[in-house]
């Protein structure tokens, strides 16, 4: 696990830890070949410069964001926001699914949806994968 990334979980309550440990675990095992870091103070994980996944601290969860998460067709993945990101909000650890969670993680690799250039592209994404 990145140092930053074990940093941020260590400064998290017992429970939050837990589940932020494992969420790190299974996507470093599921997805070797990504950069990680904190990125806007959060863990995130990226394919070639693209954000793919990332967790962060809530009041009352811990969010896993998909940035591409709508267009995986799951039916427990909530919509995040107004572009294609969706999320799963865990209260205890107990509550990650791991065969769940790889799956999402396979998704999470062969669709993807343009983030890195969103800026250029003035709001518009265009789809990678």
């Amino acid at each position: 696990m990145n140092k930053e990334i074990r940093s941020y979980n260590k400064n998290l309550s017992k429970q939050d830890r837990e589940i932020c440990d494992l969420l790190a675990t299974e996507i470093d095992r599921r997805l070797p070949e990504a950069e990680n870091k904190i990125w806007h103070a959060h863990p995130v994980w990226f394919l070639e410069g693209n954000p793919i996944v990332g967790y962060s601290k809530l009041k009352d969860s811990v969010r896993l964001l998909f940035w591409s998460g709508q267009s995986f067709d799951e039916e427990h993945l909530d919509i995040e926001g107004s572009f294609k990101a969706a999320e799963k909000r865990y209260a205890n650890v107990d509550e990650v699914k791991k065969r769940e969670l790889a799956r999402w993680l396979t998704k999470s690799r062969d669709i993807q949806w343009d983030y890195k250039n969103i800026v250029k592209r003035k709001g518009v994404l265009k789809r990678l994968k």
